[in-house]
């Protein structure tokens, strides 16, 4: 049965301790947790043992905290009983973050460096481990990176929507990704038109573009002890600027064809409703924000058998 990130809550996620966020999770009969370890771990485990709950963590790499940071959030990971972990490269997103190619090459630089110091703490804490898909590498960059570092305690975070910001086809990317996950960020997303490229929303079943199913199926057949966790977030629609320079330049292997290809499905989309809160009371917006992951996973449990 699906879980929640804590991220479906972008109001509240960076001020709730872990143990009040799970508490949240199973009045919305989720079956476990993603989130950020704060509070009395002894207690959070207790509880979720109480409840039959799972925690997966979300911890930063040691190219953000050093190695001795990202080892005291493995132990608490393990103290926690976490049955994985959710981490990233980059929190924010490539076109949005890098003005030169040079940067970029220089954030891949310490992406290497970052996830070096990982592997060998991974593997003395054996908890599974999986870095996002967060707008930042293109699918085969990605199944590139996974090619070279990946074991049995390091995988992806398979966020289902993110990679069509990059120009990728996300049903091709999820096939590309599959193999080697070990988390997943599960979501529908929509998309229109906007003059400088294309509007990016997550939406909720049955409304949205991706098939669903065909992706549970694919991340099933590929790693079948992967979890479902919803990444339902309710906000105004992401401006993905592909048609400006500023987009291209950290992309020097992207071309027309992944251009023209991603705006024909664009295109394809054009009636499509993305949802806009920014208009709402704050009251409100958390209203909408409990109403659409309690309609998600309603779907996942019915539909997607997830």
């Amino acid at each position: 049965m699906a879980g929640i990130a804590a991220t479906c809550f972008l109001d509240q996620w960076e001020s709730t301790d872990t143990f009040t966020f799970l508490e949240q999770a199973h009045a919305f009969g989720a079956a476990g947790i993603q989130c950020p370890l704060r509070g009395d771990l002894r207690r959070i485990r207790g509880r979720a043992e109480e409840l039959g709950m799972y925690i997966e963590a979300m911890l930063p790499m040691p190219g953000e905290v050093g190695a001795e940071g990202f080892e005291q959030g493995l132990r608490n990971a393990e103290e926690v009983g976490a049955v994985a972990i959710r981490a990233a490269c980059l929190p924010t997103r490539r076109y949005e973050t890098f003005s030169s190619l040079a940067d970029w090459q220089a954030f891949v630089a310490r992406s290497h460096e970052s996830i070096q110091a990982a592997l060998p703490l991974l593997d003395r804490y054996k908890i599974p481990l999986g870095l996002e898909n967060h707008k930042d590498w293109t699918a085969d960059e990605f199944a590139a990176l996974m090619a070279k570092y990946a074991t049995e305690y390091l995988g992806i975070c398979l966020d289902f929507g993110n990679n069509i910001s990059l120009l990728d086809d996300p049903l091709e990317a999820v096939k590309k990704l599959a193999p080697y996950t070990t988390v997943t960020h599960m979501k529908n997303i929509e998309v229109r038109r906007y003059e400088n490229g294309f509007l990016l929303s997550e939406v909720v079943p049955p409304e949205g573009m991706l098939d669903l199913p065909a992706v549970i199926e694919i991340i099933r057949a590929a790693r079948p002890q992967a979890r479902f966790i919803l990444e339902m977030i309710t906000r105004d629609p992401l401006k993905i600027p592909c048609l400006t320079d500023r987009y291209w330049t950290t992309f020097p292997d992207r071309g027309g064809m992944d251009l023209a290809r991603t705006l024909r499905l664009v295109e394809s989309r054009s009636g499509a409703n993305l949802p806009c809160v920014s208009h709402l009371s704050a009251e409100e917006r958390a209203s909408v924000e409990r109403q659409n992951v309690a309609t998600f996973l309603d779907y996942a449990r019915n539909t997607l058998r997830a």
